[in-house]
C-alpha cells in the first residue's frame, strides 16, 4: 500500500445512492463499524434521502437536504403551493441511459451543482459527527474516504464524482488518493462475506449470490471465497431498473386511475411536499409490512382528506362525484397492494434466475439493499429458487450493506483479489495492408490501421494482472511512437473506429536509434489494479510513460 495510506487515522464510507444516501466509519485502531442514524429530523434511520431544497429559484442556497427536503406533512388549514420543487435523482445524469430518460434538471441548476451540494451538506455532517468523537483528527490529512459507485460508471464520471467531492470539500486536491471508489457490487460482496461465518461457510472456493435490491436498481454479481479472506469475481454483474422505488410508481399510476391523471399532475407540479408524503405513508403503512400472504393482510384504507387533502382541489369530474361519496377514502386490497409488487419482483426473479443458470453452483444468495426488507419478495425468492440454492437469507442491516461493505474495503484494500471484465482491451497497430484487406482502410505508407487485443470480456484478472505486448516499428525511421487505447463491449474487434470501441486514453513515446530501422521494440503494458488500470509503455533505452484509467466494472 502506498506511503500517503499510513497517515490515515479514520475511514469513512459514503454511499451516495440515487434514492438514499448513508455513511459509516471506523477507527482503524479500534475498528468498530459505526453507520450514521442521526439526520436532519430524523433519528434511527441508516439513510436519508437524495434530495435537496433550495431557498430560492435561483438556486444560490440549500435550505434543505435529505428527507425534510421531499416530505411535508399536509395542513388542511394551510393548502398554499410549495416553494421551489425539491431537486431529485440528480445521481442519474452520471449514469450511461440515454439523455432523454434522465430526470429534469431544474431550469438554472447543473447537475454536477446539485451533487456538490449534496455532497457539501453531508460533508458537514460527516465532519462533525467524526470530529466530535475524535477531536484531535486533522480530517483532511488523516481521514481516507471511500464512496461507492455503480459498476456501469464511466471513466468521466468517476472524474466528475472526484471534482465535486473536491468542490464539496471533502478531499482537499481533485487528485488527492484520499478518495478511493468501491463498486456497489464489490461493496456489497465485502460485506456479505464478513457474514459467512455465520451461515457455517468458510471453505474457499465456495461461490455466493449477492442481489442488490436498491431503491432504483437491482444489481447481482456471483462472488468467490479465496483464500486469506479474499474474493473473487465468478460471472459478469448484471442488473436492471426494478428497485424498491418502481412499486411506489405502480401505486401512484393507480391513484391516477382513481383521481385521474390531471390532478397527479398539479400535486406534482404545486404541492410535490404532500405527494412524497402520501408516498411515504403508503410505504411505511402498506408496501414495507406487505408479506404477500393474504390472511396476514388488513384492507387498508386510504384516506386522502389526512394525507394529502390539496387532492380534494384538484380533482374533478365523475372521479370527483365518486370520491365525495366514499368521503375521500380509497381502499388498497390484498390483490391491489399484490399487483403493485408483481411486475417489479417478477424482473428481479428473471435476473436471479440468468445469474444462477450460468453454470456456477452457488452456496447461498444474500439479499441485501433496502427493498431487499419486503417479506414478500424475500418470499418470491425462496419459493422460486429455494431448491436450486439452499442458503438464501437477508443479513442483518441490510440496506447498510453497501455503505458497510465500503468501510471494510476500506480498512482492507487488499480484499478484492479478482474480477470479470467487462470489457475487450487492446491498442491500435497499423501493419502492412495486403490484398484481402478492405481498400478503404488503406492509408499512407500503405499501412491500415487495426485493433489488437490485449484481453477479452468475460477474463477473470487479478487485481495488479499484466497483460503485455511488444511493439515495432511502422516505419523504418520512425523517431515517436503513438499508442491508442481501446476498449470494446465485444469479445472482440478489427478495427478501432468501428462501431462500440471507445478510446480509453493515448500514450506518446520516443522511439529512439532510428538507424536500427524495424529491429527495435517497446513494451506495452496494462495493468488493472483495485480501480484503475494503467497502461504502461517503455523503450529499450529505459525511458517509460504511462496513464492511468478508472477500471469501469
Amino acid at each position: 500500500m502506498a506511503d500517503w495510506n499510513n497517515d490515515i487515522r479514520v475511514v469513512i464510507s459514503i454511499d451516495f445512492g440515487t434514492t438514499y444516501s448513508g455513511f459509516a466509519y471506523s477507527n482503524k485502531l479500534n475498528p468498530e463499524h459505526i453507520t450514521n442514524d442521526t439526520w436532519p429530523d430524523r433519528i434511527g434511520q441508516l439513510k436519508t434521502n437524495s434530495v435537496l431544497q433550495y431557498s430560492d429559484s435561483k438556486f444560490t442556497q440549500v435550505s434543505e437536504w435529505g428527507c425534510p427536503a421531499l416530505a411535508q406533512k399536509p395542513s388542511r388549514r394551510n393548502q398554499k403551493k410549495n416553494g421551489p420543487k425539491p431537486v431529485e435523482l440528480f445521481k442519474l445524469h452520471l449514469g450511461n441511459m440515454p439523455d432523454s430518460e434522465k430526470p429534469p434538471i431544474p431550469k438554472g441548476l447543473d447537475y454536477k451543482r446539485a451533487i456538490t451540494d449534496y455532497l457539501r451538506e453531508m460533508g458537514k455532517l460527516i465532519k462533525e459527527t467524526v470530529e466530535m468523537r475524535w477531536p484531535n483528527l486533522d480530517f483532511m490529512s488523516q481521514v481516507l474516504i471511500v464512496m461507492t459507485v455503480p459498476a456501469e460508471y464511466s471513466e468521466q464520471a468517476y472524474a466528475i464524482m472526484r471534482d465535486c467531492a473536491h468542490k464539496a470539500g471533502l478531499i482537499r486536491t481533485k487528485e488527492s488518493e484520499k478518495l478511493q471508489f468501491s463498486t456497489e457490487p464489490e461493496a456489497a460482496a465485502i460485506y456479505c462475506m464478513t457474514v459467512l461465518k455465520e451461515h457455517f461457510l468458510t471453505d474457499v472456493g465456495t461461490n455466493f449470490l449477492i442481489v442488490d435490491c436498491g431503491g432504483g436498481t437491482v444489481d447481482l454479481t456471483t462472488r468467490e471465497l479465496l483464500a486469506d479472506q479474499r474474493l473473487g469475481e465468478v460471472t459478469e454483474r448484471t442488473g436492471d431498473f426494478c428497485g424498491g422505488t418502481y412499486v411506489d410508481k405502480e401505486f401512484i399510476k393507480f391513484l391516477k386511475r382513481k383521481v385521474g391523471d390531471s390532478a397527479i399532475k398539479l400535486l406534482e407540479e404545486q404541492n410535490y411536499g404532500q405527494l412524497q408524503y402520501m408516498i411515504q405513508e403508503f410505504c411505511m403503512k402498506v408496501k414495507l409490512p406487505f408479506t404477500g400472504v393474504k390472511k396476514d393482510y388488513k384492507l387498508f384504507e386510504l384516506d386522502l382528506e389526512e394525507v394529502c387533502p390539496v387532492l380534494k382541489q384538484y380533482t374533478t369530474g365523475a372521479a370527483k362525484a365518486k370520491l365525495e361519496k366514499d368521503e375521500w377514502i380509497i381502499d388498497l386490497d390484498f390483490e391491489t397492494v399484490k399487483s403493485f409488487f408483481d411486475p417489479v419482483i417478477g424482473k428481479i426473479i428473471r435476473l436471479v434466475s440468468n445469474q444462477l443458470n450460468n453454470g456456477n453452483d452457488c452456496s447461498a444468495m444474500f439479499l441485501v439493499g433496502g427493498f431487499s426488507e419486503s417479506k414478500y419478495l424475500q418470499r418470491r425468492i425462496k419459493d422460486e429458487f429455494g431448491m436450486q440454492v439452499k442458503n438464501i437469507s437477508v443479513p442483518k442491516q441490510p440496506q447498510a450493506a453497501i455503505v458497510r461493505g465500503g468501510l471494510e474495503y476500506g480498512l482492507n484494500m487488499k480484499t478484492i483479489k479478482t474480477r470479470v471484465l467487462k470489457w475487450t482491451y487492446g491498442i491500435e497497430l497499423s501493419p502492412q495492408w495486403k490484398p484481402g484487406d478492405p481498400p478503404e482502410r488503406r492509408i499512407s505508407h500503405n499501412r491500415i490501421d487495426i485493433f489488437s487485443k490485449l484481453v477479452s470480456r468475460g477474463t477473470v484478472v487479478d487485481v495488479d494482472q499484466e497483460f503485455g505486448k511488444d511493439l515495432y516499428p511502422s516505419i523504418e525511421d520512425q523517431t515517436a511512437a503513438s499508442m491508442k487505447i481501446y476498449k470494446t463491449p465485444e469479445t472482440d474487434g478489427k478495427y478501432p473506429n468501428e462501431p462500440g470501441m471507445e478510446k480509453l486514453g493515448e500514450l506518446i513515446l520516443d522511439f529512439p536509434e532510428s538507424y536500427l530501422g524495424y529491429n527495435r521494440k517497446l513494451r506495452f503494458t496494462l495493468t488493472f489494479g483495485q480501480m484503475e488500470i494503467r497502461a504502461y509503455c517503455t523503450n529499450q533505452n529505459g525511458k517509460s510513460v504511462d496513464a492511468m484509467f478508472n477500471l469501469e466494472l
